[in-house]
């Protein structure tokens, strides 16, 4: 299947308006993978316009018919799944079987969401159980959802395929209309993503997809007042701003934003198994990923054998291009992020922190045209450390020590984030009630922090976000909850 290289507006492939180019490069190697248009202010506005235009109709389209589409998308996904992983993993550097499984879990999505389409009930109230006003027994009250109108999606590189339809999917099944910004460093799968609408017969003006820097195109979709709601998965500081900028015109926000994921290991731990989790949630996409570990919290019982463990495995892992299935560690999207990286480890080791594996770029050979970095065991971390309390975004586990039961939740709950957390332990009663002194939207007991079930509930709390995503409670979420009373 041929990926598209235009912007998808009111149901046409059409350039910018102004002729700007974006080049779409491959991290492992900055070859440039396509010259798309790169949207102006004004093409974000005949995008909202498009679908502002078709949001009565898309209101007004049955439930079984919007299921229908969604399902054909899936359908079509599944065909073309060989295509869309590997075109993931040359736009944003995912090593291919991960590129695999995101592929597969976005058509989960699409399937969730077109059962759901079909699944959106109101109640009844009994309102003669209220004495007052009288009469109340012959009135009927019950409650209908209906959709916001126009949404807004912005995702980010990270999961360019699955993150995407778990903003347009629902939105979709809801009745809505969207209006979707892929990631400028990732935008390839998103558009091939549109491309499927399209071929399952979903209405002109109901998707719309447009590619360009955040401070113009995002700006323009945040700030419309044709805009109802907004879901935005990306960095923290950048969902303050939206949430600021969204109030003005009263939208509906979700944001899924940043994360600084504790896995607390205890001294009656299964160290084994805390090893591997540890070593699949913070190296997995090379840490670009928000529900990565970031902090590895041990007890003093076990820190021995768990860092001589973790050494070796994470010494085993595999950097490389991300084409080949024995590649483990792709490259970090961009120098700016490789470049933050450096800084956040620099800082680390000139405070004390010991870096016991990696600790630096990887420029030689097959890495010198690409951005890698060296997976990073970081020792004796303290909270004082700016790697302690701010998003890495890389493949660095920093490793931190607590000699007291009733520090670890504080120290877990030590930044602003609050998205995911882990505890391994045997004892499920211990596990279970220091889950209840975190502060996060979940807590995983001898399980990784990067797992993520596309059927449930996922957001966080404290600057990680606010809102919940996960099929049906995104529908929930873009949608309005309306009271009709008739008195019979």
């Amino acid at each position: 299947m041929q990926v598209p290289s235009h912007m998808y507006i009111d149901g046409r492939w059409v350039d910018s308006g102004d002729s700007a180019t974006l080049e779409v490069l491959n991290p492992a190697n900055q070859e440039v993978l396509a010259l798309i248009p790169k949207a102006s202010r004004e093409d974000a506005r005949r995008a909202i316009d498009a679908a502002f235009e078709a949001k009565e109709r898309a209101s007004k389209l049955a439930a079984h018919e919007r299921s229908k589409i969604l399902l054909k998308v899936a359908s079509l996904l599944e065909q073309n799944s060989r295509e869309m992983a590997v075109l993931i993993a040359r736009n944003v550097g995912k090593p291919l079987v991960d590129a695999e499984v995101e592929t597969a879990r976005a058509v989960l999505t699409l399937t969730f969401a077109g059962e759901e389409a079909k699944r959106i009930y109101g109640q009844t109230i009994p309102l003669d159980a209220h004495p007052i006003p009288a009469g109340n027994e012959n009135r009927l009250g019950f409650t209908i959802r209906e959709p916001v109108g126009v949404v807004g999606a912005i995702s980010p590189f990270n999961f360019p395929l699955n993150l995407l339809m778990h903003k347009v999917a629902p939105a979709i099944a809801a009745g809505n209309t969207v209006v979707a910004k892929p990631p400028s460093d990732g935008p390839l799968p998103g558009l091939m993503a549109a491309k499927l609408f399209e071929e399952a017969g979903l209405p002109n003006g109901f998707l719309n997809v447009v590619v360009g820097p955040g401070e113009v195109v995002g700006d323009e979709i945040v700030t419309s007042d044709k805009v109802n709601a907004i879901s935005f998965t990306g960095e923290s500081e950048t969902g303050r701003q939206i949430s600021e900028k969204a109030a003005r015109t009263n939208k509906k926000v979700i944001l899924e934003l940043g994360g600084h994921n504790p896995m607390i290991v205890l001294d009656d731990a299964d160290v084994g198994a805390a090893v591997s989790s540890a070593v699949a949630s913070t190296f997995g996409y090379s840490g670009q990923v928000c529900t990565a570990t970031r902090r590895i919290i041990l007890s003093e019982g076990v820190r021995g054998k768990f860092l001589t463990h973790f050494e070796e495995s994470v010494n085993k892992l595999r950097v490389g291009n991300p084409l080949e299935r024995t590649t483990n560690v792709g490259p970090i999207i961009n120098r700016r992020g490789l470049e933050k990286i450096e800084r956040l480890v620099e800082d680390a080791t000139a405070r004390g922190a010991v870096a016991k594996t990696g600790g630096a770029r990887l420029v030689s050979g097959e890495y010198s045209r690409g951005n890698f970095y060296a997976p990073t065991v970081l020792d004796k971390v303290d909270k004082g450390m700016e790697i302690a309390s701010k998003e890495i975004f890389g493949p660095v586990a920093a490793i931190m020590k607590v000699t007291r039961e009733e520090d670890f939740a504080d120290a877990a709950n030590s930044t602003v984030y609050g998205l995911q957390a882990s505890i391994f332990t045997s004892n499920l009663a211990r596990g279970i009630k220091l889950a209840r002194k975190v502060k996060a939207g979940a807590v995983l007991i001898n399980d990784r922090t990067n797992l993520r079930w596309d059927n449930a509930p996922f957001g966080g709390v404290k600057m990680s976000g606010m809102g919940r995503e996960g099929v049906s409670f995104a529908v929930t979420e873009l949608t309005d909850l309306k009271f009709i009373v008739a008195n019979l």
